[in-house]
């Protein structure tokens, strides 16, 4: 199959994982970086060895097929209606946007064009999260009927060079983290109906801990950073999600799904390995197999120094590979359009104290083929 020619617009932190990724690939090549900053932008086209372009010119090229939006959150769907409006496909980072008019805007644009949105995350088609959704749609554990996912830790300013926009409107737990959650919990048990939630924000002010020109300084909180909801799936399940920056110590799962038959222990849905532990019952908890599935290797090692599966830019292979041979992709727009409307929902819910229906109702994302990496896709 030809490759496919991608260009980025963002030279952030994150920008790195996408280069690596696409460096390792058969699927695309990556022709060209922009950025606002065109320092960085030269900065990061010199370690990759790609180009450097203006983002203007980077649209403008006609070899381009996909580009890859990987600017803040409160950018997202501005730049993807750019590249949208350019005649190219866009892949976001996470959120598809920071409100839900303008990502309803977004795929609305793409839909009029003829254009496709693939959004992160794609965590959801790695080894370990592909063998939960095996468990499940085998019925190992019988129908879903509830479950538990928590996100704790106390915040980004402690590694994060620039974190003010974590705190400022378009960030948030619930914008940077839910969607991990979400998406891994709706490629397992399908479409969420409803939610109620309550948020909070345990501190106003944020001191700046990473090493960099921000550190000691105070950033102001202007959003809510714990947020404890509850979601009522389409097939009557009903999970409760946390997620939260207030919080420095804790010994939760970050997913458990609890069936007629037995439950389930999912692996961190912010990676693409780890094995998932069933039960079946009151018996022990067994360690799932999940070697038959691509992406979930360790490939480099974590902050705490063990090894972790990343694969970021998966969702961009699948959705190369896609658009050549005409069939849907999984994390598309329309799956990230109702991981935003939840997100939102859970937002109002607590501001209006009611529950908050969804109206959005995507496919469930095909699940992917056993095999060996990106072959998967073809």
């Amino acid at each position: 199959m030809q490759s496919s020619t991608i260009g980025i617009i963002g030279c952030g932190n994150i920008s790195d994982a996408y280069l690596q990724g696409a460096g390792r690939s058969d699927l695309i090549k990556v022709k060209a970086v922009a950025d606002i900053n065109a320092d960085a932008a030269s900065e990061k086209a010199k370690t990759f060895g790609v180009e450097a372009m203006s983002v203007d010119r980077l649209l403008a090229d006609p070899d381009i097929e996909i580009v890859i939006n990987i600017t803040v959150p409160l950018a997202h769907a501005k730049v993807s209606q750019v590249i949208l409006s350019a005649g190219k496909h866009v892949y976001s980072e996470k959120p598809l946007a920071a409100t839900l008019d303008n990502g309803r805007a977004v795929v609305e644009l793409a839909e009029s064009n003829g254009l496709r949105i693939g959004c992160a995350p794609d965590t959801f088609l790695g080894a370990g999260h592909q063998a939960c959704r095996r468990v499940v749609d085998q019925g190992d554990i019988g129908r879903v009927v509830g479950g538990a996912a928590s996100f704790l830790t106390h915040g980004m300013e402690d590694w994060h060079p620039n974190p003010t926009f974590f705190f400022k409107p378009g960030g948030g737990p619930i914008l940077d983290m839910a969607p991990y959650y979400l998406t891994a919990l709706i490629n397992m048990i399908g479409p969420v109906g409803h939610v109620t939630s309550m948020t909070t924000t345990a501190f106003t002010g944020r001191t700046v801990t990473s090493k960099g020109p921000m550190t000691g300084k105070v950033i102001d909180v202007e959003v809510p950073t714990t947020m404890n909801g509850v979601l009522a799936f389409q097939n009557g399940a009903a999970v409760t999600l946390t997620t939260t920056w207030d919080v420095w110590n804790h010994d939760r799962r970050p997913i458990e799904i609890y069936g007629e038959r037995g439950s389930m222990l999912v692996p961190d849905p912010n990676f693409f390995g780890g094995e998932p532990q069933v039960a079946i019952e009151k018996g022990a908890w067994e360690e799932q197999d999940i070697s038959a599935f691509a992406f979930g290797i360790p490939n480099r090692p974590s902050k705490s120094g063990s090894g972790v599966a990343d694969y970021r830019i998966i969702g961009l292979l699948d959705m190369a590979a896609a658009i050549r041979s005409g069939r849907p992709h999984r994390a598309n727009g329309h799956l990230a359009f109702h991981v935003l409307e939840v997100m939102d929902a859970l937002r109002r819910s607590s501001i209006e104290q009611r529950h908050i229906e969804i109206r959005s109702c995507p496919d469930r994302p095909a699940a992917l083929p056993e095999g060996d990496g990106e072959r998967v896709f073809l």
